[in-house]
């Protein structure tokens, strides 16, 4: 059997997932971490409109959608066209001990960031211990 290969086309699709394409734009950056009982996750997001992102959660899967706008116009004459536009999304599945009523999402600078608390359930709880020797004598007497 012989396999026909193409270097460069793979190539180019490997460059269009890192980098996307017009009708494609690459996936949005996000860093996330734990800051106590807050799970924290930001978005790069430079130049959106905040009024153009959409936040869903559906049962465990919290999807960010945003819009960036190209410069378009009767009088505009583009030189340059090299950072994406276009619909951005990016879907992260969240665990159960997140509370995902509670999130509270915030744009500044361009970074949307979200905070998602740690459920009630979820954070640790100190157990006290009861001694059983008080029902002992009792039972004696």
């Amino acid at each position: 059997m012989l396999i026909r290969t193409d270097s460069f086309r793979e190539l180019d699709r490997m460059a269009a997932q890192l980098l996307g394409t017009p009708s494609r734009p690459a996936a949005m950056p996000m860093d996330a971490w734990r800051d106590g009982d807050t799970f924290v996750v930001e978005f790069d997001l430079p130049a959106v409109d905040p009024d153009s992102v959409d936040i869903d959660v559906e049962r465990n899967v919290l999807s960010v959608k945003a819009k960036r706008l190209a410069a378009t116009g009767p009088d505009v004459e583009l030189i340059a066209s090299e950072r994406p536009h276009g619909i951005f999304s990016r879907q992260i599945l969240l665990s159960d001990a997140l509370d995902t009523s509670a999130i509270r999402a915030t744009y500044q600078a361009g970074v949307l960031r979200l905070n998602i608390p740690v459920a009630e359930r979820a954070k640790p709880r100190k157990i006290t211990v009861e001694s059983a020797t008080d029902d002992l004598q009792a039972l004696d007497a």
